[in-house]
């Protein structure tokens, strides 16, 4: 009789457990995804909320998707980082420079910041 209560006990104490980790929210959030696109003048924009900009603020993490015509050079944090046409880079908290691999000088540098 001691055995069967302990094992009830148990099979109780191991069911709340499971519900509890089942129950707990996911803090993780989904990359928010930035684009770069081709469009003049500038030679490469970031294309949000409809139109084109050089300069944009994200919650974090991004995904830049690279929509461009040649490879992006992603600088922040200490590193550069490419991002090949048709890929994407995920990109955490921090200020980053994008610009295009031999870029014009008279090209746009995007500023992009995620929080």
């Amino acid at each position: 009789m001691k055995r069967i209560a302990v094992l009830y006990v148990s099979v109780a104490v191991l069911a709340v457990g499971v519900g509890q980790a089942i129950a707990q929210p996911s803090h993780a959030r989904a990359a928010t995804r930035v684009t770069v696109a081709m469009h003049d003048p500038g030679c490469h924009w970031f294309f949000a909320r409809g139109t084109f900009e050089r300069k944009l603020a994200v919650a974090g993490p991004a995904r830049v998707v690279n929509a461009d015509e040649a490879t992006l050079l992603v600088a922040g944090a200490g590193k550069v980082q490419r991002d090949p046409v048709g890929k994407s880079l995920l990109l955490g908290k921090g200020a980053y420079t994008i610009t295009m691999v031999g870029q014009a000088p008279d090209d746009n540098h995007l500023k992009l910041v995620v929080g």
